[in-house]
């Protein structure tokens, strides 16, 4: 059971759903909710780079008593900056050049390719204890996400409801009003990637129209700024989520693109 956020402020839940949110607050991305002591927080902090694209500044996470602070090639546990691979009660701290990776006894994989793309993945006892920017994991798309009650909200709303209240932190909550763009256009350019003979082995694993419409988006937002970060994050995500769910993507990239 896998949340993930990617590439241009795209988060998929533990239960399906796939929503853009492009806040630059700190945020609760997954936490175990059910009782007032927390058995884990994963918290996650976006900027944007000098080219306007999201990146991940820091994640922040909270093992019990343990407390990790991970930025780029850095790791910090209670303060001090550690070692990898390092392990103390229970969690292993593991990097290599791309990601770093948090494995926590009680159930939960963190991997961040120390950029745009953070997966989590909690145990199933987990299921329906969960709160944050992955959903509840109830095993319900949509709902006590996106409706909660009789009140429905969009990704927006749902996504500031996350945000974690620091008295200091200088950050403007997005606009809930802001309407996302119709990018239609980019459909076919965005079917006939993902659908690449490299992705044979991913077609039943995983659900396609979900990325192709990630990848729509992409293509809107970048204006025509056809740079590796708008044509290859979602692709990327989408071959890194085959893996995952047991597939075996073949040799997507080229010289050429991404």
């Amino acid at each position: 059971y896998v949340c993930s956020t990617w590439g241009n402020n795209h988060f998929k839940t533990f239960d399906g759903d796939i929503y853009q949110f492009p806040g630059i607050c700190e945020y609760n991305f997954a936490s175990d909710c059910r009782d007032p002591y927390k058995e884990f927080s994963v918290h996650i902090q976006r900027a944007l780079d000098s080219n306007d694209h999201p990146k991940i500044q820091y994640i922040l996470v909270t093992i019990k008593d343990l407390m990790i602070y991970l930025r780029q090639k850095l790791a910090v546990v209670d303060g001090q900056i550690v070692k990898t691979p390092y392990y103390s009660s229970g969690v292993l701290i593991e990097s290599n050049d791309i990601y770093i990776k948090v494995y926590a006894k009680l159930g939960l994989v963190v991997i961040w390719n120390q950029e745009d793309a953070l997966m989590v993945e909690v145990d199933s006892k987990f299921n329906n204890r969960m709160c944050g920017l992955c959903g509840d994991y109830n095993g319900v798309p949509i709902y006590n996400e996106f409706i909660n009650g009789v009140a429905s909200y969009n990704s927006i709303t749902y996504g500031n409801l996350q945000k974690i209240h620091k008295p200091n932190a200088k950050c403007e909550d997005p606009d809930e009003t802001q309407a996302l763009p119709s990018c239609n256009g980019h459909r076919g350019e965005c079917e006939w990637l993902l659908t690449s003979s490299a992705f044979a082995d991913c077609r039943l694993r995983l659900n396609l129209e979900m990325y192709i419409q990630a990848c729509m988006q992409d293509k809107c937002a970048c204006k025509g700024h056809e740079d590796s970060f708008c044509l290859c994050s979602t692709i990327s995500e989408y071959s890194r989520q085959c893996s995952h769910a047991g597939g075996r993507p073949g040799e997507w990239r080229t010289q050429y693109f991404c």
